[in-house]
């Protein structure tokens, strides 16, 4: 694999020293939206989203390598970023419920070219996928991806696909049986998306177990879908699917449970190259923003805020850089 100038500059720049990507997330729309309505018990237009996502930014990323923003209401608080990165977000949030297969789409207004223009150093996209879907449906997933892909090589800029699996079926994504199933799921899509044809840069993924299902876990519920001997393996397996570097998501779990499946990760050998964590950092200061409003939250988060991802910074010190994926040592020895 090589890297051309663009790519590299913009992995560099949403890089710690050491070229492990720290970088928090703070691209959530819909979800967002929703949660804080939920807890205000009111309506939540875009100016509280904008706030929101300026306070996490000003705050965290003074112990972040980069954030992850949208550009509908997150443009104005990348400009509170200070040194850190930016990764923008090119997905609309979601999925399209009225069909089957959870198919995605692109912001209508935006393009490879306006994200770069707005600041972005990396765009990110979101891909609800499972290898157990529909062939038909997965085709075109795997087609859409391909035309992203050829679009961040025509401006030269880093490609990170992020996926999140689901039941086919419609089942419980937190249920033993999906927590059996999650380990192919995850690898299955490694493996595909870490193919040349789509010119994906940095695999974003999900861990290949739920930690809560693993016996001996702090988070255990009594019933069992691996052993820890099994869920180590998980790792590796997942990690053996591809030669592209690969960062974890925290996928709205609590901060101790992303921390114990990075420590899990650390303990499989796997070299994994950071991290883009939204919720385990952010998530409950959802309530405080709600119901006390934003200088609240803003202490909330100089205080809890920084402790969760300082926990988080901790556990990915066992990561490795991505620049060994290119056969380099470091970052520059790229160029």
């Amino acid at each position: 694999m090589k890297l051309t100038a663009g790519k590299l500059a913009g992995l560099k720049a949403v890089s710690n020293e050491r070229g492990v990507i720290a970088a928090a997330a703070m691209d959530q729309r819909g979800s967002l939206q929703k949660s804080l309505a939920k807890e205000k018990g009111g309506i939540i237009n875009s100016d509280h989203l904008g706030e929101f996502k300026t306070l996490v930014t000003e705050v965290l990323t003074r112990h972040a390598s980069a954030i992850l923003l949208d550009p509908e209401y997150g443009l104005d608080a990348s400009k509170h970023r200070g040194k850190a990165g930016l990764l923008l977000a090119y997905e609309k949030t979601g999925y399209d419920a009225s069909m089957t297969g959870r198919l995605p789409d692109l912001l209508d207004l935006w393009s490879v070219r306006r994200l770069k223009e707005a600041g972005a150093d990396c765009i990110k996209v979101l891909l609800y996928y499972t290898p157990f879907e529909k062939s038909g449906i997965n085709d075109l997933k795997h087609a859409w991806i391909e035309r992203i892909g050829d679009e961040c090589i025509a401006h030269d800029i880093p490609f990170f696909l992020e996926f999140v699996g689901y039941d086919v079926e419609g089942g419980d994504e937190k249920s033993l049986e999906y927590a059996k199933l999650k380990p192919k799921i995850v690898s299955g899509s490694m493996a595909e998306f870490g193919k040349a044809r789509y010119n994906v840069d940095v695999l974003k993924v999900e861990v290949p177990i739920e930690i809560s299902y693993m016996t001996g876990s702090r988070t255990y519920k009594g019933v069992a879908a691996y052993s820890r001997g099994e869920a180590l393996q998980h790792f590796r397996d997942a990690e053996s699917m591809t030669h592209k570097p690969f960062i974890y998501l925290s996928a709205g779990v609590t901060n101790a449970v992303f921390i114990e499946t990075l420590e899990l990760a650390a303990e499989a050998g796997t070299k994994f190259n950071g991290v883009l964590c939204g919720r385990a950092t952010w998530k409950d200061g959802i309530v405080v923003y709600a119901t006390k409003g934003p200088d609240a939250f803003k202490d909330w988060l100089e205080t809890t805020g920084v402790e969760n991802i300082k926990n988080v910074n901790k556990a990915i010190e066992a990561a490795t850089p991505w620049s060994l994926k290119y056969g380099a040592n470091s970052m520059q020895e790229l160029g």
